[in-house]
C-alpha cells in the first residue's frame, strides 16, 4: 500500500480553472414562446461557445498539428490568479484533449433524453463516438459530456449537434451545428526525449560524456556489492532524511525483505548519471511540439539490484527493471521480486523523481555489527513547500508554498504550475528508466567477491506496481528498447484516480488553497461535490451548486496532463505501435480503492487490451474487506502468492507464458471474464456516498448509460 502524503498524485491540478464563469455568465434567459432553442456561439470557451473548437486556436508551423491553442486569458487578481495560470498553460498545447469534455451551450432548456449517440457525437477518420458522463445545467442550459472513447492524436474531428436534440416541449432545436477541432500530439514530447537519448544529444546537453553513461557500484573506495548471506543475516537499514535541516537526525528503519534467501547471490547498490529535463519545480518548460525539450542538467540516481546465486548464462543474467509505486522507493524491490533470482533473473529498481526522501539519506548494511557500513542511497526528495519536512514524494510535481510566522502557518499559495500536476514528473521518471536500460545495454560487469558477474545486454524487461504501472505503460508505449512488460495496479488519468479514491481528501486540501477556492460542500466527501456521473449513471440534471467549476477544472487538468498520462500511451503498445508491438500483461484487482477499476479500464479500452488483463477477484477471497491495491507486495492479502507466481513465469519466459495462478478457480480471471467490471468502482461512491454499484454479489456493472 502506498503511504499517504499531502503531495498526492496530481492534487494541485485543479488549480487551473479556465475562465471560470460567474453566476451571471451561467444564466441565460429562456427562449421566447415563438423561438426555437438554438446552440449559442459566444466568445467564452466552455461557457458560451461549443467546445472543443478550432475557433480557439491559431496557426503555428512549429507545432506537429500546425495549430496552437489560443483561448482568452481573463484579467485575474490575487484572488483568482489560478484561472489565468491554467489558461496560460493550456495555451501552450498544440490541440485539444484526446478524450475531451464536450460543452454545448443552448439558448434555452432541452430534453436531455434526446441527447444520444445519434444526436450528439464526434465524427472523425476512425468513426463516430458518443458522449457519456452527461450533465445538463438547469439554469445555464450548458450540456456537458465526455467523449466515450479515446480519440487519435493529431487528428481533425467534428463535433456534431443534430436537430434530433429537442427542447422540453418536444420541438427540434433551430439548427444543426458542426464544429471542427484538432486533437493534441500528446505522446510526442516523451518520444522526442527518447530519441534525444538515442542520438546522444540529451547526454551532451547534460554534460554526461560517453565514458560516464554506465552503472557505478562504488562510492569513494567502497564497493557497494554484498554477499547475499551476510545481508540476509544482518538485514538492510534505510536512513531517511525527512527534515530539510541536514543537522537533524535521519529516520532509520529495517527494510522488509521477502526474497527467498537461498536464491540471491549478491545485493548490489549503485548509481548512474541521467539527463534531467525538469526544472527544480518538477516542470518541463514547454517547447513547440516539433522541437525536443532540452536536458537541463545531470543527476546521479541510485539503484538497488538483486543478483542470482550461481554462474550466469552466456551473455549474462537477464534483467528485470522494477518500477516502485507512488510514495514508495526502490527498497520495494525486496517485496516484489520473490522468485526472480531463483529463476535466474537479475532485478534492478530506481526511485521515481522526488522519491526516496532527501539527498542525505543513506543505507546501512550489517547494522549493529563491527562490520557495519553506511553509504548514500541518493534520495531524490527535497523540501519544496517550505515546511521544513521532506515527504515520501516531495519533488515529483509542482507544489504549494507555505508561509510561516513565529512557527505558525499563516499562508499557503499554490504553484503557478499547479495544473501540470504529475505530468512532467512521470515523463522524467520514464526517461530515467530509459536511461537505465541504455546503461545496461552498454554492458555491465558487477564486481562481486567471486569475480565480475555480467548482465545481459539484450534481455531487459520491465515490471511495475501502481505508479510504476503508470509510467511503465508510458515506457512500453514509447521505448523500442523495452519489449516486454508486466504492469500491476495502474490506471489513469491521474485526476480521476484522485477524486474517486482514498486520496480524495488530499485533492480537497488543494481545492482549498486554489485561487479561487473550489470547495463547494454538498454530499460529496471531503468538502466538495463535483456532480460528475460515472459511466453507468444516468445524466445529472440538477448538479450541485459550484460543481461546474470543479468539473471544468478536472477536465482541463486531464487535458494538460495527457502527455504524461498512461491511457494516452496505451494504443502505442499494440493497437497502433509507433515502432514494434510489445508483449504486455496487466494485473489489477476488483475493488481497488487506491487506483479505481474505472481508471485501469481507461487504459485497457484505449489500447484494446482486454485479452492482456488478469483480474484478481479480491471480493472472492478471505481478505475481501481490505483494499487490494498493493496485493502483489502485501503478504497479508490472499492473492499475493498467485500474483508473484504469475509475474515470475511471465518474466522468465520473456512474456511468452501467462499462467492462471489458481487454474480453474474463481480468484484469478486470465483474462478478465466480463470487461464491464471496469465501468464500476465496486465500493461506495465518494462524491455521493451511494452504495457500491453493483453490490459484489450481483455481478456485472451493466451497460454504459447515455
Amino acid at each position: 500500500m502506498p503511504r499517504r502524503t499531502p503531495l498526492l498524485l496530481s492534487l494541485a491540478l485543479a488549480a487551473g480553472v479556465l475562465a471560470a464563469p460567474s453566476a451571471g455568465a451561467l444564466t441565460s434567459s429562456p427562449a421566447s414562446a415563438g423561438a426555437r432553442v438554438h446552440v449559442r456561439h459566444g466568445m467564452k470557451p466552455q461557457v458560451t461557445a461549443v467546445f472543443p473548437n478550432n475557433r480557439f486556436t491559431v496557426h503555428d508551423a512549429r507545432q506537429i498539428t500546425g495549430r496552437r491553442v489560443h483561448m482568452p486569458v481573463p484579467h485575474c487578481t490575487r484572488h483568482t490568479y489560478s484561472i489565468c495560470d491554467g489558461a496560460r498553460l493550456l495555451n501552450t498545447l498544440d490541440g485539444f484533449d484526446l478524450q475531451p469534455r464536450v460543452y454545448v451551450p443552448f439558448s434555452g432548456p432541452i430534453n436531455v433524453k434526446t441527447v444520444t449517440p445519434r444526436t450528439v457525437y464526434v465524427s472523425g477518420p476512425d468513426g463516430r463516438a458518443g458522449i457519456y458522463q452527461i450533465v445538463l445545467g438547469p439554469r445555464s442550459h450548458i450540456l456537458e459530456g465526455t467523449v466515450d472513447r479515446q480519440l487519435a492524436e493529431d487528428t481533425r474531428y467534428t463535433l456534431v449537434i443534430t436537430r434530433g436534440v429537442r427542447d422540453t416541449s418536444g420541438r427540434r432545436i433551430a439548427k444543426a451545428v458542426r464544429v471542427h477541432f484538432t486533437t493534441e500530439s500528446a505522446t510526442l514530447p516523451l518520444d522526442h526525449i527518447r530519441r534525444s537519448l538515442d542520438r546522444g544529444s540529451a547526454y551532451e546537453q547534460a554534460g554526461i560524456g560517453p565514458a560516464q553513461r554506465g552503472l557505478s557500484f562504488s562510492q569513494g573506495n567502497l564497493t557497494t556489492v554484498f554477499a547475499g548471506s551476510s545481508v540476509v543475516h544482518e538485514g538492510i537499514y534505510r536512513n531517511d532524511q525527512t527534515k530539510a535541516d541536514p543537522a537533524k537526525p535521519l529516520s532509520s528503519s529495517l527494510v522488509p525483505n521477502l526474497v527467498d534467501p537461498g536464491t540471491v547471490g549478491w545485493y548490489a547498490f549503485g548509481s548512474y548519471l541521467a539527463p534531467q529535463f525538469v526544472t527544480r519545480d518538477a516542470v518541463i518548460p514547454p517547447v513547440p511540439t516539433r522541437r525536443t525539450p532540452p536536458a537541463r542538467r545531470a543527476a546521479r540516481l541510485g539503484f538497488a539490484m538483486l543478483l542470482p546465486e550461481g554462474t550466469p548464462p552466456a551473455g549474462g543474467w537477464p534483467v528485470a527493471v522494477y518500477g516502485p509505486g507512488f510514495t514508495r522507493s526502490y527498497f520495494d524491490l525486496y517485496v516484489t521480486a520473490d522468485h526472480n533470482a531463483g529463476l535466474g533473473i537479475a532485478t534492478i529498481a530506481i526511485d521515481p523523481l522526488g522519491h526516496g526522501y532527501g539527498p542525505k539519506s543513506s543505507i546501512t548494511i550489517n547494522h549493529g555489527t563491527p562490520a557495519a557500513v553506511t553509504f548514500k542511497s541518493y534520495g531524490r526528495g527535497s523540501d519544496r513547500d517550505g515546511d521544513g519536512k521532506i515527504l515520501e514524494s516531495e519533488g515529483v510535481q509542482p507544489t504549494d508554498h507555505k508561509v510561516f510566522r513565529n512557527g505558525k502557518l499563516v499562508g499557503d499559495r499554490p504553484s503557478h504550475n499547479s495544473l501540470v500536476g504529475l505530468r512532467d514528473g512521470l515523463i522524467q521518471t520514464t526517461a530515467d528508466v530509459m536511461t537505465l536500460v541504455r546503461a545496461v545495454e552498454r554492458g555491465v560487469e558487477v564486481p562481486t567477491d567471486a569475480g565480475n558477474v555480467a548482465l545481459s545486454k539484450q534481455n531487459v524487461e520491465y515490471y511495475g506496481l501502481s505508479f510504476g504501472g503508470i509510467y511503465g505503460t508510458m515506457l512500453l508505449g514509447t521505448d523500442p528498447h523495452v519489449k516486454v512488460g508486466f504492469l500491476n495496479s495502474g490506471g489513469g488519468p491521474i485526476l480521476d484516480i484522485a477524486r474517486e479514491s482514498g486520496f480524495r481528501d488530499l485533492l480537497a486540501a488543494n481545492f482549498k488553497i486554489t485561487h479561487p477556492n473550489l470547495l463547494n460542500g454538498g454530499p460529496g466527501l471531503n468538502g466538495f461535490t463535483e456532480s460528475q456521473p460515472d459511466a453507468t449513471d444516468p445524466p445529472i440534471t440538477h448538479p450541485y451548486p459550484g460543481s461546474f467549476r470543479i468539473r471544468q477544472s478536472l477536465s482541463d487538468g486531464n487535458w494538460l496532463e495527457r502527455s504524461g498520462s498512461p491511457e494516452a500511451f496505451a494504443p502505442l503498445i499494440r493497437l497502433h505501435p509507433r515502432y514494434a508491438p510489445k508483449t504486455v500483461e496487466f494485473l489489477n484487482a476488483y475493488g481497488d480503492a487506491t487506483v479505481p477499476n474505472t481508471t485501469i479500464g481507461n487504459i485497457i479500452r484505449a489500447g484494446h487490451l482486454f485479452d492482456r488483463l488478469t483480474y484478481y477477484r479480491n471480493d472472492k477471497t478471505p481478505t475481501s474487506d481490505t483494499d487490494p491495491h498493493g496485493f502483489m507486495a502485501d503478504p497479508t492479502l490472499a492473492g499475493r502468492s498467485g500474483a508473484e507466481a504469475e509475474l515470475a513465469t511471465f518474466l522468465q519466459s520473456y512474456g511468452a507464458t501467462v499462467i492462471d495462478p489458481d487454474g480453474n478457480g474463481p480468484i484469478f480471471e486470465v483474462p478478465i471474464t466480463d470487461r464491464r467490471e471496469l465501468q464500476c468502482l465496486h465500493y461506495a461512491e465518494p462524491q455521493t456516498g451511494k452504495p457500491a454499484y453493483p453490490p459484489a454479489a450481483s455481478g456485472s456493472c451493466g451497460r454504459v448509460r447515455h
